[in-house]
């Protein structure tokens, strides 16, 4: 691959990327502090710059400097990651897309809430949809905006969040910067094995990725993020218990993680494999008329998610068919594609069960079109509502994001990856 030094910053991308690099430039809202800062690099284009010491603190706060005092190499590898840290802090660049006016979530939920069926909707708060460019990554680059959708969702709810995050920065970046961060994430150490999949280098690549990758990134801040595994019983496994194939949808991806408990609040549930499917077969025959293409397995999935949302503390509104959550949205992977899942609904049927939709953002989608459709309450089920009934893959994967922020030995303890496998 060829690269070149962007004119105004000096920075080294890949050719192929250059014009657009350099065109972010003039674009940016932030171009004088951006001009600022590539004066400073042209004036010492041996070394990258230094900032103050809180930036290094709140950025690599995951980086342990009190090695033994024979560890001197190790102290001087950890001072370059602070310097990367820093500089990327200041290099990396804000994601431009539509912003909705009053939120796409707020216009779901008075749609949601004019709806006249007898159910039960539970939300995530504010969510952003981040729409796939035509120009820039349609075909591959579905899990990138998923986690930018994820971030929009974690910078405005979770003040904690927001503190860590991409240096404080307060803004989602995008995805040539967190493809930066990620490969930053696998430097300190974070799923070293996941890494070799990629040759350890990602960015400038058109490489799909998943939840394993979504996690690396968040933990890499200190966030506890999680990973769940739905997987048909037939798919093999390696001697450990590992899946022999992954589902990013990468033809090398090998997912080499065990399956283990996950650190957060969703671990007695999870464990004790709380999952209630008395009411599932009625259910989808009263959908499809007949159980002939019927997944049962699906409601493990769905069931999570029900309890995922509803197991946290929610605000509850005048109307209570629609509940807001403080929960974080979930990346929804399955082979080919990933889709962040905003929120689900449980319609009660006549014979008494329960019908549950998954409420999703798919980057597929144009984010005009998902307002249009929301401000005429016209359509919007079918970009939005996901039955059971339609998860038939042999495979699915979730990626949750738990409240609190890890430091030192918990820390260090986020690098290594696990997750939890129900059998569909």
């Amino acid at each position: 691959m060829e690269f070149s030094s962007c004119p105004v910053c000096e920075l080294t991308v890949p050719s192929s990327e250059i014009e657009r690099h350099a065109n972010e430039h003039f674009s940016d809202e932030d171009y004088a502090t951006d001009f600022e800062i590539a004066r400073q690099m042209a004036l010492s284009p041996a070394s990258p710059p230094r900032f103050a010491e809180d930036t290094l603190q709140r950025v690599c706060s995951s980086l342990d400097h009190a090695q033994s005092s024979s560890s001197g190499c190790l102290a001087c590898y950890g001072r370059n990651l602070d310097e990367k840290c820093a500089t990327l802090v200041h290099s990396q660049k804000k994601e431009s897309f539509y912003i909705v006016e009053g939120g796409l979530m707020m216009l779901l939920k008075s749609c949601l809430e004019l709806d006249r069926e007898n159910y039960v909707s539970i939300l995530s708060g504010h969510v952003d949809h981040i729409q796939s460019s035509d120009s820039e990554d349609v075909g591959w680059g579905c899990g990138w905006r998923n986690i930018q959708m994820l971030c929009s969702h974690l910078l405005s709810q979770r003040q904690e969040a927001s503190d860590v995050l991409f240096g404080g920065s307060g803004f989602i970046p995008n995805i040539a910067s967190l493809q930066r961060w990620l490969e930053l994430a696998w430097e300190k150490g974070f799923d070293a094995p996941g890494s070799d999949d990629f040759d350890k280098k990602v960015f400038g690549k058109c490489d799909w990725i998943g939840t394993t990758e979504c996690a690396t990134l968040f933990r890499s801040f200190g966030l506890h993020a999680g990973i769940v595994d739905f997987c048909d019983k037939d798919l093999g496994l390696d001697s450990s218990g590992c899946l022999t194939s992954g589902i990013g949808g990468t033809n090398k991806s090998v997912d080499k993680r065990k399956y283990a408990q996950v650190y957060g609040p969703m671990d007695i549930f999870l464990s004790e494999g709380k999952l209630d499917l008395s009411f599932s077969v009625n259910s989808m025959n009263s959908v499809n008329g007949s159980s002939k293409h019927f997944n049962v397995s699906s409601h493990k999935v769905v069931e999570w998610v029900w309890n995922y949302f509803s197991g946290n503390k929610v605000n509850k509104p005048g109307n209570l068919s629609v509940i807001l959550s403080e929960k974080a949205p979930l990346y929804f992977q399955h082979h080919g594609h990933s889709r962040t899942i905003i929120g689900i609904q449980a319609t009660h049927q006549r014979t008494g069960m329960q019908q549950y939709n998954l409420l999703i953002f798919d980057p597929s989608e144009k984010t005009r079109a998902l307002e249009k459709s929301l401000r005429a309450n016209l359509g919007w089920q079918k970009l939005i509502k996901r039955g059971a009934h339609t998860l038939k893959k042999q495979q699915y994967q979730l990626c949750f994001v738990d409240n609190g922020i890890s430091h030192g030995e918990e820390l260090e303890r986020l690098k290594t990856l696990h997750s939890i496998r129900f059998n569909l």
